[in-house]
């Protein structure tokens, strides 16, 4: 049998998902939801943190709960890469036009806020590693955030890293002020030469950290998807790496692979 403050949740899920609560719209005062049902406020309470833990509403201080506007989701599929790619080889005005991640939310670009910071840094040894130079090797290290502009929170945190003696040669591409660089990385590289021949991506998940959950505005119990992609080049050098933080709550990521026929 269900508990007082489950059943009080359960009528509020009932009208959420039947429309009759739609986002943005305000619930009924804790005091007018207690005289409704007949039971007391910390009972009230107990259903709205459930719901809260559910995502389905948010309370605001001092303005009571609403029902929760789903964030915009993000769909990566690993075909991204090629189509990438090819961008890089079109007009600078038409690849102006459109980037990565308007291709994975269907958004336009006037309805994102793009942020990018640059620093140079010294190679950690698992980076070292990965690119194959001594510990210390200076890099480019990219910090990347684009969200849209109806939410509060990126769609992902991003840090991407350049050997900085590969780009060194188009001085452009180590001043941030430059972002966002139409064509993206893949036509960054092609500036100094550097054509991308496969991506390798890492995938694996875990509890946020408190910066990651606040950032990303993540709600309690929420994991994060990892994701290291290793861009090599044609002469199978790593010159790209970038760590993902994707909010597993808004994130879909999709893995076709196209198999030979017999």
């Amino acid at each position: 049998m269900a508990k007082a403050y489950e059943q009080i949740a359960d009528d509020l899920r009932e009208a959420i998902r039947a429309g009759e609560l739609s986002p943005g719209d305000k619930l009924p005062t804790e005091a007018e939801l207690s005289e409704k049902s007949r039971k007391t406020l910390p009972t009230v309470r107990q259903a709205l943190s459930l719901l809260q833990a559910e995502g389905l509403i948010e309370k605001r201080h001092g303005r009571g709960s609403f029902v929760r506007k789903p964030r915009k989701r993000v769909t990566r599929s690993n075909e991204r890469h090629q189509w990438e790619k090819s961008r890089a080889l079109i007009p600078d005005e038409e690849r102006a036009r459109t980037g990565a991640t308007e291709h994975d939310t269907g958004l336009e670009m006037d309805d994102l806020l793009f942020h990018a910071y640059y620093r140079e840094v010294e190679a950690s040894g698992d980076l070292a590693a990965v690119f194959g130079l001594p510990e210390g090797a200076p890099l480019i290290q990219r910090n990347y955030r684009t969200r849209y502009r109806q939410e509060d929170a990126p769609f992902n945190l991003v840090t991407s890293y350049l050997v900085r003696d590969h780009v060194a040669g188009n001085p452009e591409l180590l001043d941030d002020a430059n972002e966002p660089w139409p064509g993206g990385t893949m036509h960054q590289l092609r500036t100094v030469g550097i054509e991308i021949d496969r991506i390798e991506e890492h995938v694996t998940a875990r509890p946020p950290t408190a910066e990651e959950a606040e950032e990303l505005r993540l709600l309690p119990g929420t994991s994060v998807l990892l994701v290291r992609k290793v861009s090599r080049d044609v002469a199978d050098r790593a010159v790209e790496v970038s760590d993902l933080v994707l909010p597993g709550d808004r994130t879909e990521i999709i893995f076709t692979t196209q198999l030979e026929r017999w």
